[in-house]
């Protein structure tokens, strides 16, 4: 029995549990230790090709550590960001209450979504994305204002319709696994991934789609997007960086489940096709709409649905290059989208306002969380040398050696788009000259150390991956059908 597995998924938990009823900063510092070894757990896992516990209930092989570092990871930069960036006003019972009810949330939605790429079997992971919805639903809804109430109602009828398909999409595979295994079987990954060319084609092209239309929903695929920019827009700062940084990958990662048995029942076509039908249908809106955007978290919202878009186009490649870039965009994005988050929720605290068209100066007011804040958007552009340039360079280069290489000029065109959008935002809002009487400082050393996490990571990303990370991408994208 493997015991890091076990701690991963009951330190969260523990630590959610304590902080209801710890003081302030216990609850703090509980989430941020957590937070840590979490992360440190996530990371001691890369070097192994295959880790289980409970008998397999719980497994981790090479494409499950891809999702589960990047889910650590924004859990400790968000948990470091989280110290500084809470503080409600009002009467001081009612603060502390709504401190620890949010710590709690996050702790218990950072659980969730840890245990979707731990679990072992199509139907337990189903279960740990539908505990996600719950909770991130009630994170959403944290603030308790009208439009965060909408947002949340909202995600919640979207995401439980998707998640419904998703079940059948369950259902559906259970059943084509039946042909091969008999009346009663596991729904564990070796085995359907094992016995994949036994079952019968049709059912599995319907539950490979179902999957795809279900998870969508949870990963931000257009058409079934439209909870996502409200969400996002209305939940606290810390909730919507997990929510877009890990929550949108974990729902990706359900799809690349079914899509390794797919790929195997059916052949890499199908499957390919899919995804690059609703791949480049969330680019185009999401690059169309990044240029109309005026409020600052709705605008890195829909720079989500682009990423995604790009995910899946990626995935569409014959390439094994495209797939390993693939699952580094993932590691980035995560790093990427906390970090602008971070950086939009120190200018909403310090201009008090999320509408773009009222924030001038932010380099001005905001010394070093305003650079950051550039850079992390320039780095969600695909500029050089963060870890987005490099994995879109390498998605970017699969498509070209692929028979369908305009797909890879849509996919630039697309891209580009969306960075002019992004650069729009950058000059308007944060290059301007600050508004006179604008008071120069930071608001927290907390916002901007979680920044520097964040910006690191992107980074090492583009300039130079450890060698036992640039092994585990190559090691999971073999996993998903990419061989040399």
């Amino acid at each position: 029995m493997s015991w890091d597995l076990l701690v991963i998924l009951t330190a969260p938990f523990a630590v959610s549990v304590a902080c209801w009823w710890a003081p302030v900063r216990l609850a703090q510092a509980l989430t941020l230790a957590s937070g840590a070894l979490t992360f440190v757990l996530a990371v001691l896992l890369v070097p192994a090709k295959t880790t289980t516990a409970l008998s397999g209930w719980l497994r981790v092989d090479a494409l499950s550590a891809v999702f589960l570092v990047a889910v650590a990871f924004l859990y400790l930069a968000t948990a470091v960001f989280a110290i500084g960036y809470v503080r409600p006003a009002g009467e001081p019972k009612l603060a502390a209450r709504y401190t620890r009810r949010l710590f709690a949330g996050m702790n218990l939605f950072a659980w969730s979504m840890a245990m979707a790429p731990v679990v072992n079997g199509l139907a337990l992971l189903w279960v740990a994305i539908e505990v996600t919805t719950v909770i991130s639903a009630l994170l959403v809804a944290t603030d308790d204002t009208d439009e965060a109430s909408e947002a949340a109602w909202k995600y919640v009828l979207i995401a439980s319709m998707g998640l419904g398909i998703a079940l059948l999409a369950t259902v559906v595979m259970y059943y084509a696994g039946s042909s091969a295994f008999g009346g009663a079987h596991e729904l564990f990954y070796p085995s359907l991934i094992g016995a994949a060319r036994h079952f019968p084609p049709q059912i599995v092209r319907l539950a490979f789609v179902l999957a795809v239309l279900g998870y969508g929903t949870k990963m931000g695929l257009v058409p079934v997007h439209t909870w996502l920019p409200d969400a996002h827009s209305e939940a606290p700062t810390p909730v919507s960086a997990m929510l877009s940084g890990s929550l949108l990958a974990v729902s990706f990662y359900a799809i690349l489940r079914f899509y390794q048995v797919t790929e195997r029942a059916v052949g890499p076509v199908f499957p390919r096709d899919v995804l690059l039908a609703f791949g480049v249908a969330s680019l185009a809106l999401a690059a169309l709409y990044l240029a109309s955007q005026r409020d600052l978290k709705r605008l890195f919202a829909y720079s989500s649905v682009e990423h995604m878009g790009v995910l899946a186009i990626g995935m569409s490649f014959s390439a094994p290059i495209a797939v390993v870039g693939v699952l580094l965009h993932v590691l980035a994005h995560a790093a990427a989208k906390g970090t602008a988050f971070f950086g939009a929720g120190s200018v909403v605290r310090k201009f008090g306002t999320k509408d773009m068209s009222r924030i001038r100066g932010g380099i001005g007011a905001l010394p070093w969380t305003g650079p950051m804040l550039v850079l992390a958007v320039l780095g969600l552009a695909a500029m050089p040398p963060f870890g987005i340039f490099r994995s879109e360079f390498l998605i970017v280069s699969g498509g070209l050696s692929d028979p369908r290489d305009a797909v890879a000029a849509v996919l630039v065109v697309g891209v580009t788009i969306s960075m002019l959008g992004l650069s729009w935002f950058t000059s308007r809002t944060m290059l301007t000259p600050s508004p006179e009487g604008t008071v120069r400082g930071e608001t927290s050393a907390w916002i901007v150390s979680s920044m520097v996490i964040g910006l690191v990571a992107l980074a090492i990303l583009g300039v130079h991956p450890p060698g036992q990370l640039s092994d585990l991408l190559t090691r999971a994208a073999g996993e998903l059908g990419a061989r040399p």
